[in-house]
């Protein structure tokens, strides 16, 4: 796909801030999820490059809304409203899926990348991506059937020991499972950057990687502070004579303002994804960074469920 796609292309307009508590099942303790639904969470009004809001920053937008669902203890489950007020069960296809569910940890030192599979009412079900204590933002990705593309976010929280984490500095590689990925290229404000990511094993090029979600690479990016969200896929398709399978993966991105941006790139290798992560600053004229939204750290509470390390890749 030979497209930069901004980070306002998802959003139009901004709403105002309620919060609520949904049982939406157990991960050492029950999720709670609050959301904003007239306003974006970033202290901004809009970006300066793009007078909509970033993607992945309202709760509902355009009369869709995403909310959370009653769940069994270890599942994660959610509904998108249309409209009409009912579950939404008609959606397009897009990279492959008709639905992508990204989590990632207020302190982005947690990230996942699911496919949840829907129930004829419209719920959609996964087993949770919420793998350790603290404040968490799920991205809903989508296309409804006839509609705009649509990413819609939802803070949740997770009880425990919660200790965020500094977000690590910007580096040149990135190392997962044995797999060095190296990355070159800036991210300017307001102008499409292109980015090149180069992966390697064992010091030898990478050179048949495999297709996933219908490309060789998939790429999100989440601004530090308001996560506002950015989902790109690779320049090129498998198969069309054009775009090599490797070692270098090509991105064109367009940020709507200077600041930090944490990367994860999803790629398939030997049968398996795995995901590398980059912290990215993106300097320029186009306006100041958003201000970092205040994280609380969820109570200590014991219950029953399951518990692990904060999940990075794919379920």
């Amino acid at each position: 796909m030979n497209t930069a796609i901004r980070l306002g292309g998802f959003v139009l307009g901004l709403a105002t801030v309620f919060g609520a508590a949904y049982g939406v099942g157990q991960l050492s303790g029950p999720v709670r999820g609050t959301a904003a639904t007239h306003q974006s969470d970033s202290p901004h009004q809009s970006d300066p490059v793009n007078s909509r809001p970033p993607g992945g920053l309202l709760v509902s937008d355009r009369g869709y809304t995403l909310t959370p669902a009653p769940a069994a203890a270890g599942e994660f489950a959610f509904r998108i409203n249309g409209p009409d007020g009912r579950p939404v069960t008609d959606y397009d296809v897009t990279h492959d899926q008709r639905m992508h569910l990204i989590v990632a940890r207020r302190d982005l030192s947690g990230y996942r990348h699911v496919h949840p599979v829907m129930d004829p009412d419209g719920t959609w079900r996964t087993d949770s991506p919420l793998t350790a204590p603290g404040s968490w933002r799920a991205f809903a990705d989508f296309v409804p059937r006839a509609a705009e593309p649509l990413t819609l976010g939802v803070d949740l929280s997770v009880p425990g020991d919660y200790r965020p984490e500094p977000l690590p500095p910007p580096a040149p590689a990135a190392q997962v499972d044995g797999y060095t990925v190296r990355l070159d290229g800036t991210l300017t404000p307001g102008r499409t950057s292109s980015l090149g990511l180069t992966v390697s094993r064992d010091g030898r090029p990478v050179t048949d990687l495999q297709p996933y979600l219908g490309a060789y690479g998939h790429l999100v990016a989440l601004r530090d502070g308001d996560l506002a969200y950015l989902h790109v896929h690779p320049e090129g398709t498998p198969g069309d004579g054009r775009t090599p399978a490797g070692p270098t993966i090509t991105f064109s991105v367009e940020v709507p303002s200077a600041g930090s941006y944490r990367l994860y790139l999803d790629f398939r290798h030997a049968g398996t994804v795995r995901t590398a992560e980059f912290t990215l600053t993106a300097a320029g004229p186009a306006g100041p960074p958003p201000t970092p939204t205040p994280t609380t750290p969820a109570p200590e509470e014991t219950h029953s469920g399951t518990t692990g390390t904060p999940g990075h890749g794919h379920g």
